[in-house]
């Protein structure tokens, strides 16, 4: 187990959004060439991008199982921890430079060391990855005794948090504050928390340890955007990456280790519950549901995370980085060793190492793998990433198939055979699992493509595969907004409590109203119809939000409506409807029994009713003018005779002929005034002649009123 103290270690060690990895990156960016190792493919390639601006793409490098992006003069490499290029191993034969090749050398999140499955990795980097000037090792606290105790001469940094982080108690999901993100240890189970918030919020980010690159940044932009304000995850959120958080919602405590389920450290709890609160803003944890039972936090759980104080790391997991490769019985032998300080432990066997022991027993795989070279290749392909997730057992047939590939003839993989692999995989139909299985196979694929030994043609294998995977990414983020995300609930519900002229409405020509571009219905004249394919428990909301955002809308179409002529209003007057006006076509007032048939009451419609008084007093004026109109151009006898009936000059008798005829609308069967009639002189007669009455065999009216237009309006007011 080799050491290296020839340049200074320093430990920058302290809970999260310290501004560790930002400090590294600085110290990094002053030497002239630097190595740093990540968790998590998705952080290295964040710090890509943050060092790419610093020192220009040609510069940098990006090193992980499935993505290579080495410039020929790069000169700054961002790796996974397992792609780290320092030296022997399974990394023989690979591009890469060796040991003490670089000024500066950092590794993230050194307390991984304890992890079962990947510790060992962490380990080995702690112990063997030194920078020629600096050597950086950035961490929890927890691991600072182990970590003085393992690297000699070490400089222990301690970092204080920049921002105050807080319990803020156990919250239902329909309550969580925005900028939320809620943490969950299955797919399972953030698809049902992300299922809910889409009901509740309007939708939210997804962001798993297993999306590609391409999908995560798609889901983080929406949510750094604002296009939804909730983030779904699982703890690989807790790995670093940089996301504006208010507060983190735990919708479990317990997860599966790939051992057991169990319920997590205080020290994991701190890490996930860190990614609230960036910089100088405070943050907030705390759990959903219920205060009690096991989902909730402990008290001495909540003070530890709020102090940030944890027990110390007992031991690190160790496995030789370094075995010997010039046979399969020492490489096993070295790689199932003991490790030689009490600090570590053996680490439990990984799926390489269960791999490599199967494929020893392969008759074909003893003969095959004789002398250094063919034993390193062979634990080369061991090093496949078992990235679907199938087991030692599946996954040591794809090895063996690959192998012997690797260990017959040009020692390579058949161009077409590949090819195949990666066309099988080329379709974007299917749901989240289905398309996420896909996105892991074409990882397989895409890290033997980036093995430079392994295939004829690397780089154009290496194309075809991240071709693959971004249209897979593609689909599966389309996949993933469709079923998570309703981005007309989310932009109708972003600014509730705050002004409403906060987001653009829009009225298209045909009516349709959208808000921020997302369509919510329609508007004819002044009433508003929620879309007629919106769910029926969203309802309520649409129509709340039209009546909150349309205000100023329906102001300008009041102006116009006041400034109509008359051409521009019209009778309703459908069978079995009260009559009413329309203006534009659309339905703005109802007209209800008056005092008289000629002094209905205008009421007006519902829609209008969000107007101002002082508007919706106008608007009746309005219509009220255009009535008037009406009644001289089509009811001009009726009026006439309306005003005959309290004419004093009129005799008495005539006035009540008068009175009863215009209560019918100018038209009355004669058996209802037969008694009147024979009380009429011949003078009085006269007068009813002379105001144009037709006295006849069985009806009496006004010849005028049996127009087309008098008779539509005279029935619609007597209706």
């Amino acid at each position: 187990m080799a050491q290296f103290a020839r340049s200074p270690v320093t430990a920058v060690l302290g809970p999260t959004n310290t501004g560790k990895t930002h400090l590294a990156v600085e110290r990094m960016c002053g030497h002239s060439s630097g190595m740093m190792g990540f968790p998590l493919r998705l952080l290295a390639r964040e710090v890509y991008d943050r060092v790419v601006a610093i020192k220009g793409a040609a510069q940098v490098a990006l090193i992980t199982g499935e993505e290579k992006i080495v410039p020929p003069q790069a000169r700054y490499f961002l790796c996974t921890a397992e792609s780290m290029p320092i030296g022997a191993g399974r990394q023989a034969g690979a591009a890469t430079e060796g040991l003490g090749d670089y000024a500066f050398v950092a590794l993230d999140e050194a307390q991984l060391g304890a992890d079962p499955e990947r510790g060992h990795v962490f380990t080995d980097r702690l112990l063997r990855a030194r920078g020629r000037e600096e050597t950086m090792i950035l961490g929890s606290a927890s691991i600072g005794r182990l970590v003085k105790s393992l690297v000699p001469d070490v400089e222990i940094i301690g970092r204080p948090r920049f921002s105050t982080l807080s319990y803020a108690g156990a919250k239902k999901l329909s309550r969580l504050p925005r900028r939320s993100a809620v943490v969950a240890f299955s797919a399972e189970e953030v698809y049902a928390v992300a299922e809910m918030l889409r009901r509740f919020r309007g939708g939210a980010a997804v962001v798993m340890g297993a999306l590609s690159p391409h999908t995560r940044n798609a889901q983080v932009k929406m949510f750094l955007n604002g296009d939804v304000d909730y983030l779904v995850a699982t703890d690989a959120i807790g790995m670093g990456l940089n996301l504006d958080v208010a507060h983190v919602a735990f919708a479990s405590l317990r997860k599966f280790d790939g051992r057991r389920t169990r319920r997590l450290t205080v020290a994991e709890m701190a890490q996930i519950a860190g990614r609230a609160g960036r910089h100088h803003k405070d943050g907030t944890f705390g759990s959903l549901g219920a205060e009690d039972g096991d989902s909730a936090f402990r008290p001495e759980e909540i003070e530890a995370i709020e102090a940030h104080r944890f027990p110390p790391l007992e031991h690190l997991y160790w496995r030789d980085g370094a075995p010997r490769t010039d046979s399969l019985a020492h490489l096993i032998a070295d790689l199932e060793a003991r490790p030689e300080r009490e600090e570590l432990r053996p680490a439990p066997e990984a799926v390489d190492l269960a791999v490599l022991k199967r494929l020893a027993d392969d008759p074909l795989v003893i003969d095959r793998a004789r002398g250094q070279r063919q034993v390193e290749r062979l634990w080369a392909a061991c090093g496949l990433p078992d990235f679907q997730k199938l087991g030692a057992e599946h996954h040591a047939r794809t090895v063996s198939r690959l192998w012997r590939f690797l260990s017959e003839g040009n020692g390579h993989i058949p161009r077409d055979w590949f090819a195949q692999q990666i066309a099988r995989l080329d379709s974007v139909q299917g749901d989240i699992d289905t398309l996420s299985g896909r996105i892991a196979a074409a990882r397989t694929w895409s890290y033997i493509a980036h093995r430079p030994d392994w295939l004829l043609h690397p780089a154009e294998m290496a194309e075809r595969t991240r071709a693959l995977e971004e249209k897979l990414s593609d689909a599966l983020h389309g996949a993933l907004m469709q079923r998570f995300v309703d981005r007309r609930t989310s932009v109708l519900l972003r600014d509730i409590g705050q002004n409403a002229s906060s987001l653009p409405v829009t009225v298209e020509p045909d009516g349709t109203v959208c808000v921020d571009g997302e369509t919510i219905g329609r508007l004819d004249g002044f009433r508003f119809s929620v879309d007629p394919a919106t769910r029926h428990q969203d309802r309520k909301m649409l129509l709340a939000a039209a009546e909150r955002r349309l205000g100023k809308v329906l102001r300008v179409k009041a102006d116009e409506l006041l400034a109509a002529a008359d051409t521009d209003f019209a009778l309703l007057d459908e069978a079995g409807q009260a009559p009413g006006i329309a203006w534009a076509g659309s339905p703005v007032a109802a007209l209800l029994a008056g005092t008289t048939l000629l002094s209905p009451e205008i009421r007006l419609d519902r829609a209008l009713l969000a107007l101002g008084q002082d508007v919706q007093k106008q608007v009746i004026a309005r219509l009220a003018a255009w009535f008037e109109a009406q009644k001289e151009k089509h009811l001009l006898p009726l009026v006439k005779m309306t005003a005959s009936a309290s004419e004093p000059d009129v005799p008495p008798v005539v006035r009540a002929v008068f009175a009863q005829l215009a209560d019918a609308g100018g038209v009355i069967a004669r058996t209802d005034l037969d008694s009147a009639l024979a009380h009429l002189d011949k003078d009085q007669r006269h007068l009813l002649r002379k105001a144009g009455i037709d006295i006849g065999v069985l009806d009496i009216y006004h010849p005028g009123l049996l127009k087309p237009g008098a008779a539509r309006w005279r029935a619609a007011l007597s209706a």
